[in-house]
C-alpha cells in the first residue's frame, strides 16, 4: 500500500545530477502501523486504517489500539481494492514503500486565513477613487430583483483557507532513510508541522 501518513518541515531545493534546480518540500515520517482492516463482509468496504505518533487515548481508543500494541496520536483510513498479503493488525512501514521517481498525491490542509472580503479570497477588482466613487472594497450587486435571494455558491466575504486540498501529480524527489525524511517535488498545502497524507499515483 503505497499510503502515508507524514508531517511538514518545510521548504528546501535540490539540484540534479544533470545541473537542473528543483523545489522540495521535506516531509517527516514516522512508523505508520496498521492499527485495523476494515472488509466489505463486516464494514461495507474495504480500507486500511494506519496510525502514527504518540499520543494520550481513553479507554475507548486503548481498547482499539490494543491489538496493534500501539497508541497513535493520528489515525487515518485509507480505502484499498485489494489487500497485500503480508498486511496485518500491526504491520508496521515508513518512507520505504516510496522510490524516487514515483508519481504521488499529496493531501492537507491550507492554511487559515480567517474572514476576508471579496478582493482578497476571490481577487475582485477594487472601484475607482476618483470622480465621486466610493465603492472602493464593496462587492457589488449580489442579485436582481428576482429570485428574491441570494444563490448559493455566490462569491462573498467569508472564512478563507482551512480547507482540504491535494495537489496531484507531484514526484518523489528525495528520501533520506537515515532521518525518515521525505522529499516531493513543489509546494504542498498546510503550515510547517502540518499533516500531510501522501499517497502513490495508480
Amino acid at each position: 500500500m503505497k499510503s502515508l501518513i507524514t508531517r511538514k518541515v518545510g521548504m528546501t531545493s535540490i539540484i540534479s545530477q544533470d545541473g537542473v534546480l528543483t523545489s522540495v518540500t521535506l516531509l517527516s515520517a514516522e512508523p505508520n502501523i496498521v492499527t485495523q482492516i476494515k472488509n466489505i463482509e463486516v464494514d461495507g468496504y474495504n480500507a486500511v486504517q494506519v496510525g502514527t505518533g504518540a499520543g494520550k487515548n481513553g479507554k475507548a481508543l486503548s481498547g482499539h489500539f490494543a491489538k496493534s500494541k500501539s497508541s497513535p496520536k493520528v489515525v487515518r483510513e485509507f480505502r484499498v481494492d485489494e489487500f497485500e498479503e503480508d498486511m496485518t493488525v500491526g504491520t508496521s512501514f515508513d518512507i520505504d514503500v516510496f522510490e524516487i521517481g514515483d508519481n504521488v498525491n499529496v493531501q492537507g490542509t491550507s492554511k487559515g486565513k480567517g474572514f476576508a472580503g471579496t478582493i482578497k479570497r476571490h481577487n475582485f477588482k477594487r472601484g475607482r477613487k476618483t470622480h465621486g466613487g466610493r465603492s472602493y472594497r464593496r462587492p457589488g450587486s449580489i442579485g436582481s430583483m428576482y429570485p428574491q435571494k441570494i444563490f448559493k455558491g455566490k462569491k462573498m466575504s467569508g472564512q478563507m483557507g482551512h480547507e482540504t486540498v491535494t495537489v496531484e501529480n507531484l514526484k518523489v524527489a528525495l528520501i533520506d532513510q537515515e532521518n525518515k525524511i521525505i522529499g516531493v517535488s513543489g509546494a504542498v498545502p498546510g503550515p510547517r508541522k502540518g499533516i500531510i497524507i501522501i499517497k502513490g499515483t495508480k
